[in-house]
């Protein structure tokens, strides 16, 4: 840690004597005991030795099942409670005095006496800050960190926050300052184990702490547990356990869980992870073991194991969609359509309207234009328009002037009040493109053989190298659903949200290695918006002989 990001007492906020809102999730007992088998803190070693840390310890569930095991390996090895071997810190000193007690009865209940633990205990269970303290290293970090919008910390704080972790970015939730600091306080081979809202894993705000993991650290075990009743309370905290250890990448094992998944099965589980073979189903989870992991600050993605050896297979075998000559990008955003759009092109001189694909033509698959036209404010070379020129033009832009000069892009440069937040690309009207809405339950690409300007709503792909025709066949298919699923975040009712950043993730074939018969199966597919064709034919040249679940 660099001198700057250290802190002089006096400079720090005051600790809290309540918590955020939402901010404490109390674990159940046989999570913590799964958690603490996975990341090998185990009796059968001297654990007097080695050194585990509760960044957050609440009310003491970690570190009851932390107490148990350490007092069962010093009573095996015949040696003395350690001074230095449990480090935890709460912010509220009520979870500290309610830790440290439970933790005492605890030992004493061992056969510890309690003149001897209780001075032990209150150097192993602190009052502060995780976030703001220099971490100690440790064999060990495990837990529950609190899940708090960084919005809801008290400004003074969240700018410390912030500037001590690189990695806390974009609307980032405090637990992953809490992975960035505990991942920096490992020993060589040591390891984190925390249950906690997997978001990280695929939201932008994650993308600073998956590049971390990827560049320095190996993801070991990653068990998906939204169904799974792990906590004390209902929360809808979207929880996932990860083992990361300080160490290059090796195999990892990947589960997903169901409701059945319980104290049983997870026992059963991390006795399969320590084995050799390759995949196991139960009722209460789906797990496989994968040869590597999702390398880089790009989203990893989610879904069964057998998806995910699928897509880190393909992605082993086949380029990225852009990488095969194709572009993607979005539609136009006017900031004030009500002006910019108009079914009325006349309002208008003839060379300053543009025919635009809307979300609605597209819904049969099968573009339908309705004779949406832009109003379109830039000259072919880029420029804006000089309003002198096009006396239609001007009027129309004068009577809603007070429209367009009250947004933000127009404060910003008065003088061009009346231009599109984007500037229109003159070229890819006249492009065949294929046009994929921005929200839909299953991918939907359709057609536009030129001659329309899509809007913001609208993603498109244009791509010189591709039979455009081919192209849409493959997307069709619901192996390039399996992409967009993996990585998108669903909306309210299923609903995802086809995005650029989603699309370039899909992997396809070079388009010269495609055979005619498959490209013919295909264009046909595509033709007839036939799903099921499309995905028999994308198996086929993907080289898959079925789609995983």
């Amino acid at each position: 840690m660099t001198q700057n990001a250290l802190f002089l007492a006096d400079s720090l906020p005051s600790i809290p004597d309540t918590a955020v809102e939402h901010g404490e999730v109390f674990t159940r007992d046989w999570v913590v005991e799964m958690i603490l088998d996975l990341v090998g803190y185990t009796s059968d070693q001297n654990l007097a030795e080695l050194v585990i840390s509760d960044p957050a310890c609440g009310s003491g569930a970690f570190l009851l099942g932390i107490a148990r095991r350490l007092s069962a390996a010093c009573r095996k090895h015949e040696v003395e409670l350690p001074i230095d071997g449990v480090r935890a810190l709460d912010l509220l000193s009520r979870n500290v005095r309610v830790s440290r007690e439970a933790v005492a009865d605890l030992l004493v209940n061992e056969g510890w006496s309690r003149d001897y633990v209780e001075p032990l205990i209150e150097g192993w269970i602190r009052q502060g800050d995780y976030l703001l303290q220099q971490p100690k290293a440790a064999d060990f970090v495990v837990g529950n960190p609190p899940y708090i919008r960084l919005e809801d910390v008290p400004d003074s704080r969240m700018k410390m926050y912030r500037r001590n972790h690189p990695t806390m970015v974009g609307r980032a939730d405090i637990y992953v300052g809490f992975y960035e600091r505990a991942l920096g306080a490992l020993t060589e081979n040591g390891a984190l184990g925390f249950i906690c809202a997997d978001r990280w894993m695929r939201n932008q705000y994650g993308r600073e702490l998956r590049r971390l993991v990827g560049e320095q650290f190996s993801v070991e075990f990653v068990a998906i547990m939204h169904d799974v009743d792990a906590f004390e309370e209902s929360v809808s905290a979207y929880p996932a356990i990860t083992v990361i250890r300080k160490r290059p990448q090796t195999p990892v094992v990947v589960a997903q869980t169901t409701k059945h998944f319980d104290a049983a099965q997870a026992q059963r589980l991390v006795g399969w992870t320590a084995g050799n073979s390759h995949a196991e189903t139960t009722a209460g989870y789906e797990a496989s073991r994968l040869p590597n992991w999702f390398a880089g600050s790009e989203s990893w993605p989610a879904g069964s194991p057998a998806r995910l050896e699928m897509l880190e297979d393909l992605n082993e075998r086949f380029p990225a969609l852009e990488d095969t000559g194709a572009r993607v990008s979005i539609g136009l955003a006017s900031g004030a359509d009500a002006v910019f759009l108009t079914q009325d092109p006349d309002q208008v001189e003839q060379s300053r309207t543009l025919p635009m694909s809307m979300v609605r033509d597209a819904r049969t698959g099968t573009l339908k234009w309705d004779g949406t036209y832009l109003v379109n404010p830039w000259e072919a070379d880029g420029r804006l328009v000089d309003l002198a020129n096009y006396p239609k033009l001007k009027a129309y832009f004068e009577r809603n002037r007070e429209a367009l000069a009250r947004r933000y892009i127009a404060k910003k440069n008065s003088d061009h009040w009346y231009k599109t937040i984007d500037k229109v690309d003159s070229s890819l009207t006249a492009k065949p493109k294929l046009l994929l809405p921005d929200m839909k339950l299953t991918i939907h690409p359709v057609l536009d053989e030129g001659g329309y300007y899509p809007h913001h709503n609208l993603y498109y792909v244009v791509a010189d190298a591709w039979d455009l025709r081919v192209l849409g066949g493959l997307l069709l298919s619901r192996v390039a659903q399996a992409f967009v699923e993996a990585y998108a975040v669903r909306m309210r009712g299923g609903t995802l949200r086809f995005q650029a950043q989603y699309l370039r993730r899909i992997r396809v074939p070079r388009p010269e290695t495609i055979s005619e018969t498959d490209a013919q199966a295909l264009i046909r597919a595509f033709d007839a918006r036939d799903i099921e064709a499309a995905t028999a034919a994308a198996l086929r040249v993907y080289g898959l002989g079925r789609l995983p679940s």
